[in-house]
């Protein structure tokens, strides 16, 4: 081996040790590789989708601005030939030099690269035909690959590592604070923690109050004054942070987005430092903020930023119990009043806030808004007076000129009794009348004078029953005592033939057209509201789209049994009578007995039954 160069076993000693970035690990294997190899060139590949290779290293290297090698582009031709790969390739290269016949004096060796986070292939070109040196080489690729996964497997342990001591850091911060009682020594205990397990010159935390953020506490100052010049700057670089709700980090790399021009400030008037300045978040709420302050040649690395970012997540719920209780009565009702006033007034959950608006304004619209109470019933329309016109005499019906419904007119004949029996009945007694006057009249002539007074008074008799016959015979036929509506007939005689009535039964039963009043089955439970003089309305089941006004005249005190149901009989005034109406109808009415709020309406009912059947 000539002096100076290393050992195989000092160029895989040294890359098992290797704890850089990746893109070094992987030339710096690759180099090794190709030396242990003896391969002249090599280059490792990684396939990007549709049988492309995408160059991760290759080796010896190239100057800046050079153009790549043409090596290189015959090594990812051959290399994607190839693919994919599962085992480790010996490929014979032919060459324009190589003599007919001759044997191939370049070769490539193509072998897998493959671990846990990593799928690839490395290519090397290798100046010899020989098989056996080819074998070798073989092997001593093959041995290195294990390297890659040693290579993985240290750089997760260093991650868990740093994860471990970043975790013990921020729970060792949260243990400090727990200590406390009291938001202030809280606040001071924090500051300190972070001050000296993150190697900081100051740490400062400021809480939100309105629009701004106030100094609470600095590392290591048991006191400080709110209107320095420090506490100012302090607090412009939180309300920096607090407004962009991100890192503010100064001084800013090329990579930062955000302004850092108060940190920048206070830098530069109080330091200068490397400045850090993290938010505090509850429920996505910046609510305060952390500024960290180290000397210039002690930048944080993003392991630290981490670590304080973790510290602040795990103190900040406790911090903000702390900030809400540790305060006076006053102060803590104005602090819960504007959170509830934000939370109603944000923008946040706009559906679910109109539709709770939407609730309440029914609610007070339930509450405050009032409409009639109306009392249900149904009506049947009556008549002021009615006429009955009665059977003057037992006999039959002979014929019926009107049905229930038809209107009448004064005088009109409704009926007509048969009067076949008392025709005869008449002729009978003029016939026994003549005859008695002629016994008279013979007996007078004779000087028989009782015979002749008793002969008379009999022909007298006979006289006053043809008289009688005569007026039944007038009366015979019913007509109409006034005009009006017939609202009955008796026992629906008018369907029968002939039917036989008796004196002084009431055949007819005659309303005027005028006049009409309305009689309301209240139920029992809704009498209670009913008093006279209240007004209401009610409908015929022939005419549901004219409505007639009434005003309650009088109530039945005695419940009666309709349908089935106790109702108490009200007597209504109707306003109007109009010539469609008819005594008769019925159809629904509703009472109006007082105005009620909308929800005490929709309710009222529910409730009563409730209290009935719950009542013991």
């Amino acid at each position: 081996m000539p002096a100076g160069r290393p050992s195989e076993a000092d160029l895989v000693g040294g890359l098992s040790r290797f704890d850089g970035p990746p893109e070094e690990f992987l030339a710096n294997l690759l180099a090794v590789q190709g030396s242990l190899a003896g391969a002249s060139s090599g280059a490792v590949f990684r396939p990007s989708g549709q049988g492309r290779l995408e160059v991760l290293a290759f080796f010896p290297g190239v100057a800046a601005g050079e153009p790549a090698p043409q090596w290189l582009d015959q090594i990812v031709r051959e290399a994607a030939q190839a693919m994919p790969v599962e085992r480790t390739i010996i490929k014979p290269l032919a060459s324009s030099g190589d003599l007919y016949g001759q044997p191939p004096q370049r070769s490539f060796i193509i072998l897998p690269l493959r671990s846990q986070a990593f799928s690839g292939l490395a290519a090397f070109l290798v100046e010899s035909g020989n098989p056996a040196v080819l074998e070798a080489s073989r092997q001593r690729l093959e041995l290195t690959v294990s390297l890659l996964s040693l290579y993985e497997m240290r750089l997760v342990l260093q991650r868990r590592s740093a994860e471990a001591k970043m975790l013990q850091q921020a729970v060792g911060a949260l243990v400090g604070m727990a200590g406390q009682d009291k938001f202030a020594g809280a606040t001071m205990a924090l500051c300190n923690e972070i001050a000296s397990r993150w190697n900081c010159q100051r740490v400062s935390l400021g809480f939100i109050k309105g629009r701004y953020v106030r100094l609470k506490a600095i590392s290591n100052a048991e006191k400080f004054v709110a209107k320095t010049t420090l506490a100012a700057h302090i607090e412009a670089a939180m309300e920096e942070c607090s407004d962009q709700d991100i890192e503010v980090v100064h001084p800013s790399g090329p990579q930062d987005v955000c302004v850092s021009r108060a940190a920048g400030e206070l830098s530069l008037k109080h330091g200068p430092m490397w400045i850090v300045s993290l938010p505090l978040r509850k429920a996505g709420q910046v609510i305060a903020v952390l500024a960290c302050e180290r000397l210039p040649s002690e930048p944080m690395n993003a392991q630290d930023v981490e670590g304080l970012r973790l510290a602040c997540d795990l103190t900040t719920p406790g911090l903000a119990l702390l900030h809400k209780h540790d305060r006076w009565l006053g102060a803590r009702m104005a602090a819960d009043a504007r959170s509830v006033l934000a939370g109603v007034i944000g923008p946040k959950h706009t559906w679910l806030k109109l539709l709770a608006a939407a609730i309440l304004a029914l609610v007070l619209w339930m509450i405050f808004a009032k409409g009639d109470h109306r009392i249900g019933t149904d009506f049947t329309a009556q008549s002021a007076e009615k006429w009955t016109v009665p059977v003057p005499f037992d006999g039959y019906v002979a014929r019926f000129g009107v049905k229930i419904g038809d209107t009448v007119r004064s005088g009109q004949e409704l009926a007509q009794i048969d009067t076949s029996d008392l025709r005869l009945e008449l002729a009978s007694a003029v016939s026994q009348m003549r005859q008695y006057d002629t016994q008279a009249d013979v007996a007078r002539s004779e000087g028989k004078t009782s015979d002749a007074k008793i002969a008379q008074a009999q022909a007298q008799a006979a006289s006053a029953k043809i008289d009688l016959l005569k007026r039944q015979l007038e009366l015979a036929s019913l007509k109409a005592p006034a005009g009006g509506t017939i609202v009955k007939i008796k026992d629906d005689l008018d369907r029968h033939i002939s039917p036989p009535v008796k004196t002084g039964d009431g055949l007819f039963e005659i309303a005027p057209m005028g006049g009409l009043w309305a009689e309301l089955a209240v139920p029992d439970d809704g009498i209670a509201w009913v008093r006279p003089g209240q007004q209401g309305d009610l409908a015929v089941a022939a005419r549901p789209d004219k409505k007639i006004s009434f005003v309650v005249e009088r109530i039945t005190p005695v419940a009666e049994v309709r349908k089935g149901k106790n109702v108490f009989m009200v007597r209504v005034r109707l306003a109007e009578s109009p010539d469609w109406l008819r005594p008769g109808m019925e159809g629904p009415a509703n009472v109006i007995v007082g105005r009620r709020s909308y929800g005490w309406l929709w309710t009222h009912d529910l409730i009563d039954w409730i209290r009935l059947h719950l009542w013991i």
